[in-house]
């Protein structure tokens, strides 16, 4: 009888507790239930008198909550009837505690005794019960805890692993009592932290009270990684006024902080300073270092200023985190005040703090007062380290000082220091940067020697550097190479292998990259996306390359003036220019500002698609939004008024050019030179040239051209020819269109000694059959002309009999038959005679 009334109260409280726990009650309402349970030495039963229940409200009261304070005062009180029921089951004769204190002790596990505990339909009260008795014997009671604990069928209640977690804690077996508390928050068992807080809250007086044993359960917690979890303990803690020690604290702060749950940890910091919890200098250096890294200095200050009214000294590694936060985002002439300051205090600075500062100043170009920075150190009686020699290495290298980057190498060597991947990574991407291929990958298989792996950054720069010097093969070898390695690629790496394909004009190749990149999930940036659309241009696959305009859209990717200007120039280079117009109005609804390279594509485009009035008005809107125009904007207006024959009108703005202080291209000279031929103003013309030459300008083929072309259509023959001598001996080799534009007039005026002559020089240059890049006046045939065309057709024809002949020789040789081979050298012999007549 006395069994199943027990029986009947655990039940009752053992479903009250499931309901509780079902509808979060202890989540959601502040409460307060103690259940005080004190043993005498001499009985397994709590005494009676010993035992209180007490329930605390708030003071607040909310119709709401009437249901959940219910359950939790019914639970607190069956806790108390239960201790009661369970005291008068102690009469069972058979049951004695030194008994099962030997048989714990002699570990008789199958003593039908310690099986009964089990056995019965009480046996996790019956073991309960035992674990109090045993409370003076902490390591009885974890050695059943885990024979138990091992035994089929049977599972401990929570309040099983908090009476042992309090029996041990009170014993000073702190780690038995942590790992107990680890297990019991790591189990597979639903019940919320807050339970387990409860719990732990009304077992409490089992051992003389311990409140150190909360902050073991607030640490176990973040441990575990349950950091909302630990927030929630940590307020229950607070209303309990059962603090967790500052240890602790900083603990989560560190954690929160590392997980990127930055918010929460300022919150978790005002919480914990508003609870009363002194920080320590450890809970400063966690909130000034992330304050720092996250880029607001201003709020670390702050933070600095608090710590020295609370009396806390600063330490290296709070001024550390502070020099640091201020150097990276420019602010150089704090980190030397922070610096200053440091060592006011008498905080010494160490090699850490030396590193940040020479790192600071070599990211903004400082490299000469990093020296003094080092000069300090070994003053100081410090020794560089290798991030030390590792950061000058870097800096040496971005600066393209690659002797004293190679000094600084062996140096570190020789001090004993090994260069780590950061150093080799270094001068393998400077390396490349200067050409010295073979000296990158000498580096790249010296650090594999040495026992380090290729990580992300090394990777990416074999590969942009093989990219860069065409290297393809060995490009794609690398890239096969990284998944062997466990090294998966990245959007960097993507980046620089699609760039390489599209430099070698394997765009099919970066078509199929991209595709792959699509199906991993790696979303492309906005430079890769450029990329791509850049190399679809230069092979005039306009379509493709508006579809990846239209992609980025639908992933939020931004395009930029770069990606808007190269797709108006492909536009207008395709002779669309109303397409070109649409992208650019495009361009402007979006926000986007048109830079000085846009409004040089869109007036190149203009001019030459023939639309200068259109030209000239964005010239003019250029300049009224304060933009000058370059060298580039003039040299593109001035030849597209020139070839609309607005030759005085080019001519002011080279002029203005000059006034400028700009010195003209040889494109803006040459379209003047060709404006004013083909306006018959041939002086000026050779103004311009003279001018060229005065200004250590070399005339080139284009130049050259111009002046001959123009010059043979006004007649002056002999001065074109003069001009065509002057550019073969000044090494400028004529093309088909030179020598079209003279035999064409030497025709027309009947010289065909000086025509033909033209034309051996085309036969002998392999230009013959070429076709001509400008425009020259047909003039009405001549018979001079038909006679140049009778005579390349007889060249054409003596062509061909040459071949037959040739072809019976190699016949001749192959059967070796004397009468073939006499027929072939006979007609040869044809032949060159028909060449002398």
């Amino acid at each position: 009888m006395k069994y199943c009334i027990e029986a009947v109260c655990v039940f009752a409280q053992t479903m009250l507790v499931f309901l509780r726990t079902l509808f979060c009650i202890s989540r959601k309402t502040p409460r307060c239930v103690t259940v005080k349970i004190a043993a005498s030495s001499a009985s397994l039963s709590p005494s009676f008198e010993s035992n209180s229940v007490s329930c605390c409200m708030s003071d607040h009261y909310n119709p709401h909550f009437v249901s959940p304070y219910l359950f939790v005062s019914i639970t607190g009180y069956l806790c108390f009837f239960r201790n009661f029921y369970v005291t008068e089951a102690k009469c069972d004769e058979g049951f004695d505690k030194d008994v099962i204190f030997r048989i714990i002790r002699e570990e008789r596990w199958d003593d039908f005794r310690i099986v009964r505990l089990f056995d019965s339909g009480l046996g996790s009260v019956s073991v309960e019960r035992v674990y109090v008795e045993l409370k003076r014997e902490p390591r009885l009671v974890l050695k059943l805890f885990k024979w138990a604990e091992r035994r089929n069928g049977f599972s401990h209640s929570t309040e099983s692993f908090c009476i042992v977690i309090h029996i041990l804690f009170c014993s000073l077996m702190y780690v038995d009592a942590h790992d107990l508390m680890k297990d019991l928050v790591s189990s597979n068992r639903v019940v919320p932290a807050s339970d387990i807080f409860d719990m732990l809250w009304a077992t409490r007086n089992v051992c003389v009270p311990g409140f150190g044993v909360f902050d073991t359960l607030f640490s176990v917690l973040v441990e575990v990684g349950k950091f909302e979890e630990a927030t929630e303990c940590f307020s229950k803690m607070k209303t309990f006024r059962v603090l967790p020690k500052a240890r602790s604290c900083n603990s989560l702060l560190q954690r929160l902080t590392k997980s990127g749950k930055g918010n929460d940890s300022k919150m978790f910091f005002r919480n914990m300073v508003g609870a009363g919890i002194t920080p320590s200098v450890f809970t400063y250096n966690i909130m000034i270092d992330y304050l720092c890294k996250e880029g607001d200095p201003k709020t670390a200050i702050i933070l600095l200023s608090n710590m020295k009214k609370l009396g806390i000294t600063p330490d290296t590694i709070t001024y550390n985190s502070l020099i640091d936060g201020h150097g990276k985002i420019g602010q150089l002439d704090d980190s030397v005040r922070l610096y200053e300051e440091m060592k006011e205090f008498r905080v010494s600075p160490d090699v850490v703090t030396y590193n940040i500062l020479i790192n600071c100043f070599c990211k903004y170009d400082k490299l000469p007062r990093t020296f003094k920075f080092l000069q300090e150190m070994k003053e100081n009686g410090l020794k560089p380290n290798v991030v030390t020699y590792s950061t000058f290495i870097d800096a040496f290298c971005k600066e393209g000082m690659m002797q004293e980057a190679i000094k600084f190498f062996i140096d570190m060597r020789r001090l004993g220091l090994t260069p780590n991947e950061y150093t080799y990574t270094s001068l393998v991407v400077a390396n490349f940067e200067v050409g010295n291929v073979d000296e990158a990958v000498k580096l790249v298989k010296e650090m594999l020697e040495a026992g380090f792996s290729m990580n992300i950054v090394t990777y990416t720069a074999l590969l942009d550097g093989f990219c860069e010097q065409g290297k393809m093969e060995e490009a794609e070898e690398v890239y096969r190479s990284m998944p062997k390695a466990e090294v998966t690629p990245n959007l960097t790496v993507y980046t620089a292998l699609i760039h390489g394909y599209i430099k070698a004009k394997r765009i099919g190749d970066a078509m199929a990259l991209w595709k792959e990149m699509k199906d991993k999930n790696i979303v492309a940036d906005q430079m890769l996306c450029g990329t791509i659309i850049w190399g679809l241009c230069k092979q005039e696959r306009l379509e493709e390359a508006i579809h990846i305009l239209d992609e980025m859209k639908k992933c939020n990717v931004q395009a930029n003036d770069v990606i808007y200007t190269t797709l108006i120039d492909a536009y207008f280079k395709a002779g669309k220019t109303k397409e070109a117009l649409n992208l650019l109005e495009q361009m402007q609804e979006l926000g986007i500002d048109l830079t000085i390279v846009t409004y040089g594509v869109l007036i190149d485009g203009l001019c030459k698609s023939g639309s200068v009035d259109i030209a000239i008005d964005h010239f003019g809107k250029m300049q009224e939004m304060g933009m000058s125009p370059n060298v580039v904007v003039y040299t593109a207006l001035i030849d597209g008024l020139c070839k609309s024959k607005l030759v005085e009108t080019a001519k002011k703005l080279f002029d203005e050019m000059g006034c400028k202080g700009m010195l003209p291209d040889k494109i803006a000279y040459t379209s003047l030179i060709d404006g004013y031929m083909k306006d018959g103003n041939v002086e000026e013309a050779f103004n311009f040239r003279n001018l060229m030459v005065e200004v250590g300008m070399e005339l080139d083929l284009y130049t050259y051209t111009t002046l001959i072309s123009g010059l043979s259509r006004w007649g002056q023959v002999k001065q074109a020819r003069d001009l065509l001598d002057e550019m073969i001996m000044k090494g400028v080799s004529p093309d088909e269109v030179v020598y079209g534009c003279l035999i064409r007039k030497y025709c027309e005026l009947g010289d065909m000694d000086e025509a033909l002559e033209l034309q051996s020089e085309m036969v002998k240059g392999n230009l013959i059959g070429g076709t001509s890049h400008f425009a020259v006046p047909l003039q009405q045939r001549t018979s001079c002309s038909v006679f140049l065309d009778k005579l390349y057709h007889r060249l054409t024809q003596f062509a061909g009999s040459a071949t037959k002949c040739f072809d019976k020789i190699n016949a001749a040789n192959m059967y070796r038959a004397t009468e073939r081979e006499k027929e072939a050298r006979r007609d040869i012999g044809e032949w060159q005679e028909h060449v002398r007549n």
